[in-house]
């Protein structure tokens, strides 16, 4: 067995944590498109992302997002624009709106809970949102057309993102 040596110490930079995170309902139409992504993206992004799918329970977001440096959120809303448009928001650059995000079927939605986040200091520093514009939170639908269509995209940028 070899003595370790004391005089000089070896430290590594801390890594940096980043979660991604895919909020939906299943049973919900196209409410299931945040976790259809997040499903799809198990083994295609690097090891040190955390992976996550949740329902959209604001408590469980906060705890999510509390630990982390980086973030990317995956959900389906309603503001008005086309099924299947996607947009990406940065909210830790700017607050995520209800107006601008648009509806949730989550009780206390994605944009409550990360300025909710913001104001116990629990954002990461980098908070990116992809919304993408749903037909129907439908219960027992399957997700629509336009959403499925969009799902390969939003996994492309995710990947991405998720790199860098």
């Amino acid at each position: 067995m070899r003595a370790l040596d004391r005089g000089s110490v070896s430290v590594q930079p801390p890594m940096h944590r980043t979660v991604v995170i895919g909020i939906g309902n299943l049973d919900r139409g196209d409410d299931a498109f945040g976790r259809i992504v997040a499903a799809r993206l198990r083994g295609r992004i690097p090891e040190h992302v955390s992976l996550f799918e949740e329902d959209g329970e604001a408590t469980a977001l906060l705890d999510r997002l509390g630990d982390a440096d980086a973030a990317i959120l995956i959900d389906a809303a309603i503001s008005g624009g086309e099924p299947g448009q996607i947009r990406r928001f940065d909210a830790a650059c700017e607050p995520l709106s209800a107006a601008k995000f648009g509806m949730s079927t989550h009780g206390f939605g994605l944009a409550e809970a990360i300025e909710l986040a913001r104001i116990l200091g629990k954002l990461p520093g980098r908070c990116i949102v992809y919304a993408v514009e749903a037909r129907s939170f439908e219960l027992g639908a399957p997700l629509s057309p336009e959403l499925a269509r969009a799902v390969d995209e939003v996994l492309a940028w995710v990947i991405a993102e998720a790199n860098e």
